[in-house]
């Protein structure tokens, strides 16, 4: 069976089409469930969306040639980019659907994928549909319904956690909540896992410890069902499970630990659970010969048989010094399983989660009552909705719980520690892991060096902003501007005052612009401007708003491109924070720091006066608009959003900074005529990512002593241009790039430049 599967892969008319990038004629087999892709971020706009389904391929009929159609059996990837109104049909496909599509085969991006193809589809129209699913999996089709439907009133969070710690459908999972899943290590919760089912069978069949004995518990035994009969019901439920969640590999591998589980069950002899995991591992990877390669497969092996071999001796050593036996089970399971995993985790992440094991404690109490619940939900959906529904109002609270324990637990400063990846890092994590066990043994028997350990672990997640500054030396002491490292965008930060700074742009992704501002310390943003709607610049704005204070969000008047600017004010709408428009002259402080606008230009004003934007604050605005850019009441064109860009001049600390945005040199023209005052500045945010397209003009008007360039590593665009950065050097200007340098810090009026 595993020759055939690599023969799949590597030979037969699939493979031999992709290699040569063919378009043909694809009759397949759907496999797994349709998603969309996340949006990533590319430069100036989000990348396109796209439906990604896994499928066989049945039949391949290449469009040159003139040849007969050939029958395969190759697993590939497809990828569609339906129009908007044909994406539901496509979310709607499900497993054992039989379509006929048209497109370009072309190689898996890896050597050694699972895959012999990936198909990318012309087109944007519905999907061709040659045959319906199977009746087991329209069933299972309907289950699934219900519970989105039923969920659909729950709060985001829980909206979409429930549906994926079910049955493993995560299509409602935002990115960051996702990543605050990933960084407290608690993935195993957006997906099935052998714990999901362990809790319905145990519902089943009560303590495993007690499925022998005429004492034994759960609703089989209430009901006075015989234990084998008990045990064929369990074995039914397991094939439910499968069918109903997908039997990908995931859910495969929940379903040989729950198997595991309801042998336990069966037979009460603890004693035969090792040999079973071993035969239940020896059977998939059989099956499926890919699971040797798979690391969540891996994890999933590790982590059971860390529960069956090393937490049943810690829970004992626990109890041997006082805890009691619920805690002291639940605290070793927890510590034997990240104990384990976390050197596989290494190799592929590069970061070691501190918060792992008391995430997972804590969260652990919500998931049987949100999986039970969930269940009841799921099989109630299609007889009785409103029961349903209630069953999933009740379920959303321990789901919210799991959820808000991820998040909290990710927003610790102190909630990674970075260590090297790959397989050198994940084995000396393991040696540092033994040698941890081996001291902690020891460090049980002495309270006060547990204490002492514990109140350790506790300033390393909060990280107080003093302590963190006298170990990293970052944030240096009386920083004034920082530029944020957050890749191909701009994300800037001016302090004032203690905790408070003014945000200037948030970059292309939430993450990184929080992390920047958690190890600044800002915890209130009076004002947030964004410079202009382009994704590199604003498509990171709820990193910025996460669990901070935020008076104001200040947008240029050109709402271009029309879906970022429509996110933006609904991302804002939602956390209740008002939206105003800058316009040119405009003057604010905030304690020492003071800014005016300087641009765009009235007519972009009028423009966006025109779509129906808000208008600015009333106050002064005529006057500004005309004098501050002394073109009367014509100003200058503005061509697209890049030259609508919000043009800053600050001064903080008896410095003066220029930022531009993005602007083109047309606008650099323009601006540089409309300010015949402007004169020399200290530091200069170069526009558009240090781009070759720069006005010589303004750049010999304002002769900076520093020019900041924020650009990401290895961009496509080729940013920054080596022309500009010398022609900056060329006026005497010192250039730092966050590409080279990481986040750059602006400290004092003999401008120190900090780079960490």
């Amino acid at each position: 069976m595993a020759w055939a599967h690599g023969a799949d892969v590597r030979r037969g008319p699939v493979p031999s089409l992709a290699r040569v990038y063919a378009e043909a004629s694809v009759e397949l087999t759907v496999t797994g469930d349709p998603r969309l892709t996340r949006p990533r971020v590319r430069g100036a706009a989000p990348a396109p969306v796209s439906v990604v389904l896994e499928a066989e391929a049945t039949r391949v009929a290449a469009d040159h040639g003139g040849g007969a159609a050939a029958t395969t059996r190759a697993p590939v990837l497809v990828i569609a980019q339906p129009r908007p109104q044909q994406q539901a049909a496509w979310l709607r496909l499900l497993p054992s659907t039989r379509l006929r599509v048209h497109g370009r085969l072309a190689p898996p991006m890896r050597d050694g994928d699972r895959i012999a193809a990936v198909v990318r589809v012309n087109g944007g129209g519905a999907p061709q549909i040659v045959a319906g699913p199977t009746a087991a999996q329209r069933v299972a089709g309907r289950l699934r319904g219900g519970l989105r439907a039923a969920t659909h009133g729950l709060a985001p969070d829980a909206r979409a956690l429930l549906p994926g710690l079910v049955v493993g459908d995560t299509s409602r999972v935002s990115p960051d909540l996702e990543e605050a899943f990933r960084a407290a290590d608690m993935t195993h919760l957006l997906a099935v896992s052998g714990s999901n089912l362990s809790v319905i069978l145990v519902l089943l069949i009560g303590p495993p410890h007690l499925a022998a004995r005429a004492e034994r518990r759960g609703l089989a035994a209430r009901l006075g069902i015989p234990l084998r009969m008990t045990a064929l019901l369990g074995g039914g439920l397991t094939l439910g499970f499968v069918i109903v969640c997908r039997p990908d590999p995931s859910v495969l591998r929940a379903a040989a630990c729950g198997l595991i589980t309801l042998l336990a069950i069966a037979t009460g002899r603890r004693r035969s659970l090792l040999p079973a995991l071993s035969a239940a591992v020896l059977v998939l990877v059989l099956y499926d010969p890919w699971l040797a390669r798979s690391y969540g497969f891996l994890l999933s092996v590790l982590a059971t048989g860390a529960l069956l071999t090393l937490a049943p001796r810690l829970s004992a050593a626990l109890r041997r010094r006082g805890l009691r036996p619920r805690p002291a089970e639940m605290l070793a399971a927890a510590v034997a399983a990240q104990a384990v995993c976390a050197p596989v985790v290494v190799v592929l992440a590069d970061r070691v989660s501190l918060v792992a094991i008391p995430c997972n404690l804590i969260a652990e109490l919500a998931v049987a009552p949100a999986t039970i619940l969930g269940f009841a939900a799921l099989a109630a959906a299609p007889f009785a909705f409103p029961v349903a529904e209630c069953l999933a109002w009740l379920a959303g609270w321990p789901a919210g719980w799991i959820a808000s324990v991820a998040r909290v637990g990710a927003g610790l400063p102190g909630a990674e520690l970075a260590w090297p990846g790959g397989w050198t890092g994940g084995l000396l994590l393991a040696a540092v892991t033994a040698v941890a066990v081996l001291t902690g043994r020891r460090l049980l028997r002495h309270r006060l060096l547990c204490a002492l350990c514990a109140l350790l672990l506790l300033l390393v997640l909060i990280r107080p902003a003093p302590l963190a500054r006298v170990i990293s030396g970052w944030p240096p002491p009386g920083w004034r501007l920082v530029v944020c490292d957050v890749g191909q965008g701009d994300a800037l930060v001016l302090s004032a005052g203690p905790g408070t700074a003014v945000v200037v742009d948030t970059g292309p992704e939430p993450r990184a612009v929080d992390r920047c501002l958690r190890r600044l310390g800002v915890v209130r943003i009076p004002l947030l401007v964004l410079t202009h709607f382009h994704a590199d610049h604003v498509a990171g704005l709820s990193g910025a708003l996460r669990g901070r204070a935020v008076g104001a969000i200040e947008t240029t008047p050109l709402r271009d491109p029309p879906d970022q600017a429509e996110s933006v004010r609904r991302r804002a709408g939602a956390a209740h924070i008002p939206v105003i428009t800058a316009a040119p002259g405009e003057r604010r402080r905030v304690g020492s720091l003071s800014w005016e606008v300087l641009w765009p230009p009235p007519t972009a004003v009028r423009a966006a006066e025109g779509q129906g934007a808000p208008a600015p604050p009333a106050e002064g605005r005529g006057a500004a608009v005309s004098s501050a850019l002394g073109q009367g009441e014509t100003g200058p064109p503005v061509e697209g959003p890049n030259d609508a860009s919000v043009t800053l001049l600050v001064r903080t600390a008896g410095l003066t900074f220029l930022l531009l945005g993005d602007l083109e040199p047309p606008a650099q023209s323009a601006l540089l005529a409309a300010h015949p005052t402007l004169s020399e500045v200290d530091v200069l945010k170069v526009a558009h990512h240090g781009s070759a397209y720069q006005d010589p003009g303004l750049l010999r008007r304002v002769s900076p002593r520093l020019a900041l360039i924020s650009c990401g590593a290895d961009n496509p665009y080729g940013h920054p241009s080596p022309r500009t950065v010398a022609a900056l050097r060329a006026q005497g200007a010192a250039v730092l790039r966050t590409d080279s340098a990481g986040p750059i810090a602006i400290t004092g009026p003999d401008l120190r430049a900090a780079v960490r």
